[in-house]
């Protein structure tokens, strides 16, 4: 069984009397172990189909089964356990908090998890060793470069152990050199047997995935 695997999935936005077709029937399978990029201009669609594989949003119509279980008609409470617990999310945006250190960062998704991991702290300091911030871990992010933000991203996602590494244009507010060693770190994670799925609309950065997935006016093409 796949990862992910989405079937005749359409997604449908309506605005007032006007309905919106986002994505037009994607069939799609992303296998365990799998580095894949998904490319599109904006308005192709691409953001909307990471967010259904992200448990982000919910399906119009179809089915998405993630990690053997069907989460098409999940509620919102069991779709934000398989979020936090199963996928990891790295964004454009970091989105880290401005008062917390770069450990407490990386920590944050352990506090809602039921089950919290005793050694969570000595964890988050391996991750942050893992992408080379360990020096750094008592830093809060006004004290780290654009770069050594998506770093403690990148752990922060990581922390629970996710199946899926799901990452939504993670290059896009740094400098090409940069640029390279973020996605350098995902191929990192890739090699460990983590599935890595990123959403790009720059072809420089789909190329360090296995596959890349061409998306156009909410349909797979390529």
């Amino acid at each position: 069984m796949p990862l992910c695997l989405l079937e005749k999935v359409k997604k449908t936005y309506r605005m007032g009397d006007l309905s919106v077709e986002a994505l037009k029937g994607i069939n799609l399978r992303i296998e365990k172990g799998e580095f894949v990029a998904i490319m599109g201009t904006s308005g192709s669609g691409k953001t909307t189909l990471m967010n259904i594989i992200g448990c982000l949003d919910v399906l119009t119509s179809g089915r998405y089964v993630f990690a053997d279980r069907e989460v098409s008609s999940l509620s919102d409470d069991e779709l934000s356990v398989i979020r936090n617990e199963h996928i990891g999310f790295v964004f454009q945006n970091f989105y880290l908090l401005p008062y917390a250190t770069a450990l407490e960062n990386v920590l944050l998704p352990t506090l809602y998890v039921e089950k919290r991991r005793d050694n969570a702290e000595k964890h988050a300091v391996d991750l942050l060793r893992l992408v080379g911030l360990e020096e750094r871990a008592k830093f809060r992010p006004n004290q780290l470069s654009g770069g050594e933000q998506q770093r403690v991203a990148i752990a922060r996602a990581l922390i629970n152990n996710p199946e899926l590494l799901l990452a939504d244009e993670p290059t896009g507010q740094l400098d090409s050199k940069t640029a390279v060693e973020i996605m350098s770190l995902f191929v990192k994670m890739n090699e460990q047997e983590k599935t890595v799925v990123v959403v790009t609309h720059n072809p420089n950065i789909a190329s360090f995935a296995k596959r890349i997935i061409q998306i156009k006016d909410g349909v797979i093409f390529e």
